[in-house]
């Protein structure tokens, strides 16, 4: 088991109720889960996302935290949160990192592999 070993999974989902086609507005949400996996606590300060819409069009997302907070994650503890996404185009994707000082005070990046954002029957 490593010192500091954090896992990232994410869960993108299309917001039909929210968006509107005809105006190319597309609304996704992203619920993430956050696990430490290591042997030691680590807090994750920051966040920074790399979103790219349909044409390529590329938009960098950085901030404090996750929805407001900056969770301190113990061995084995988890932390979820939902958050959302605009998109003008019906398909997309968005990577990133999270920025996390372990307990020791030593900052280390955690990356966020690429996800697939898309309106239900958009890819085949």
């Amino acid at each position: 088991m490593k010192p500091y070993d954090i896992s990232v999974t994410v869960t993108p989902q299309y917001l039909q109720d929210q968006s509107e086609p005809d105006e190319q507005q597309f609304v996704f949400a992203y619920t993430v889960r956050i696990t430490n996996k290591g042997q030691n606590a680590a807090q994750l300060i920051s966040r920074h996302w790399i979103i790219t819409d349909g044409r390529q069009n590329t938009q960098e997302v950085r901030g404090l935290g996750v929805v407001g907070q900056q969770p301190l994650l113990a061995p084995g503890e988890t932390f979820e949160y939902t958050s959302g996404c605009p998109l003008p185009t019906p398909v997309g994707t968005m990577r990133g990192t999270y920025h996390c000082v372990g307990d020791n005070g030593v900052p280390f990046e955690v990356p966020i592999e690429e996800f697939v954002l898309a309106m239900p029957r958009t890819l085949h």
